[in-house]
């Protein structure tokens, strides 16, 4: 069997931790997936992974094998792109996660237009708003909004992120129009479960003010947040580039406009400047032009 499709099947299973759920990504039959890892043990003769009901785990040598089979999957990936053909078309499949708010209202287009530039690329987006190893998950670029990215990772910033306070009317004709943030205390608040989720902080000029509000509905990505406010359950914190269209189009109301919430930054997230490859090197420079000066 191939070595190399080996590893790379290996490393997808101890990616997801699932022998089905790694051959439905890589659109193999259970039993083939099962027949490679089992290629891997034979070859190195070392169990790699332990096998329960519910999960795949990595043993020892399992780690230090993954390791190893991510190295040489980056090696084969460089030979690819140094040796592609003399035509400069960029070839291969890039892999980006990214929230679901951030990927439906600005991310999606954009990779349209990237894919329209580039006809023989692909992309795999994995929407999720929670931490990711970028390196097991074999995870190209991960777009996240934060004041404080990780810094084990390289962070090339592509936007600032402005947030608005908004409500529907008809959650405003029931409880009123705050006239300070601190009346915020006492309206119905839609929580972020990463950004404030129960305090918020609010600039007028060199006042601050941070007020501790009352989240009964939280969730983990803006877009859900967003639809609540819009049905009348009430106060959401959204950031701009989401909110602008539905307050535009009469859906929901911005409220407090002097008070500004603090400024986050959409950072582009990878591993590592060395060996970055061709495909990923030119995604990351449309986004950065794509988005340069953007204010939503």
């Amino acid at each position: 069997m191939d070595r190399l499709t080996a590893m790379q099947v290996y490393a997808d299973v101890a990616s997801t931790g699932s022998f089905t759920a790694s051959a439905e990504r890589l659109q193999m039959s259970r039993a083939m997936v099962t027949r490679y890892v089992a290629e891997m043990e034979r070859w190195l003769g070392a169990r790699l992974l332990q096998r329960t009901t519910r999960r795949v785990t990595l043993t020892d040598a399992g780690e230090q094998c993954l390791r190893r089979c991510l190295q040489m999957i980056d090696i084969a990936q460089e030979v690819v792109d140094e040796t592609s053909p003399a035509d400069g078309m960029l070839r291969g499949q890039l892999r980006l996660t990214c929230s679901m708010s951030f990927g439906v209202a600005q991310l999606a287009a954009a990779l349209g237009d990237f894919l329209a530039r580039h006809p023989h690329l692909k992309v795999d987006l994995d929407v999720s708003e929670g931490n990711v190893n970028l390196v097991a998950s074999r995870i190209d670029l991960a777009i996240r909004i934060s004041s404080d990215p990780d810094p084990a990772l390289i962070a090339r910033p592509l936007a600032v992120c402005d947030s608005v306070l908004v409500a529907s009317s008809a959650y405003l004709a029931r409880a009123g129009r705050p006239a300070h943030p601190s009346e915020l205390a006492g309206h119905a608040c839609l929580g972020h479960a990463t950004f404030g989720r129960s305090r918020w902080r609010f600039t007028e000029g060199t006042e601050t003010v941070e007020v501790p509000v009352t989240t009964r509905f939280t969730a983990n990505d803006a877009v859900v947040l967003l639809a609540a406010a819009e049905s009348g359950a009430g106060v959401a914190l959204q950031p701009t580039y989401l909110a602008r269209p539905r307050i535009a189009a009469g859906a929901l109301e911005a409220l407090l406009p002097h008070w500004r919430p603090p400024e986050l930054t959409v950072y582009a997230l990878y591993p590592s400047r060395k060996h970055l490859p061709v495909a990923v090197r030119a995604l990351l420079d449309f986004l950065v032009e794509r988005f340069a000066g953007v204010r939503w």
